[in-house]
């Protein structure tokens, strides 16, 4: 399996390349400078200026962009098109690293996370902007792509169990009531996702077991 895990020197990319070279894929990381990763292939490219022949022949394109300044927010939904766009209509799976301020939190999706009182003001703006591509993702029925939302604590430097519990639109908590999951967990379900997953053109979620 051939994997392209852009944005790969961040904090989720680094994770997400190690963990599927660990289990043997073929991984490509695609960054704008030196590769900080422990991949052998690097395409050094900025995502924007990414075009459907740099990612012919990967099976599955890991979308690990993130950005938080205020100038920057839009790019989460410019990024997403564009890569989109350029996989449109192909069978290119595309995975994307998303929020867990978009999970929704009753029966009826119709309020998220984000709308809870007590969620942290620093962070709403993020949020929106991640729901925002979530939503303009939903209407592409010419990608077959994946949206992975964390659980609501997404945590760096969290250590590395092995076990997650995978889960759907909702917001999931594990037995001890917590919403929680390290980077390293994350990554494994994500790579768990990218080699054993079939959940085409939905948004699915994990929490530390």
């Amino acid at each position: 399996m051939k994997i392209a895990v852009i944005c790969a020197n961040g904090k989720a990319g680094k994770r997400i390349v190690k963990e599927a070279v660990s289990r043997g894929l073929d991984v490509t990381a695609v960054v704008r400078g030196e590769n900080q990763t422990v991949a052998q292939k690097v395409l050094k490219k900025d995502l924007f200026d990414l075009t459907a022949a740099d990612l012919k022949g990967f099976d599955v394109v890991i979308d690990a962009f993130g950005t938080w300044t205020e100038d920057t927010l839009p790019q989460h939904s410019t990024s997403l098109k564009h890569l989109c766009d350029i996989l449109s209509g192909t069978n290119i799976r595309l995975l994307v690293v998303g929020g867990a301020g978009s999970l929704y939190v009753n029966p009826e999706h119709t309020a998220v996370v984000s709308d809870g009182a007590d969620f942290p003001p620093q962070f709403l703006p993020l949020a929106k902007a991640q729901g925002k591509a979530l939503s303009e993702l939903r209407q592409r029925g010419d990608v077959k792509w994946t949206f992975i939302s964390p659980a609501g604590d997404f945590r760096a430097d969290g250590e590395r169990t092995g076990k997650y519990i995978l889960g759907g639109e909702e917001l999931t908590l594990n037995s001890r009531g917590e919403s929680i999951i390290s980077y390293e967990d994350y990554a494994i379900a994500m790579i768990d996702e990218a080699t054993n997953g079939d959940n085409i053109q939905k948004r699915i979620s994990v929490v530390r077991e």
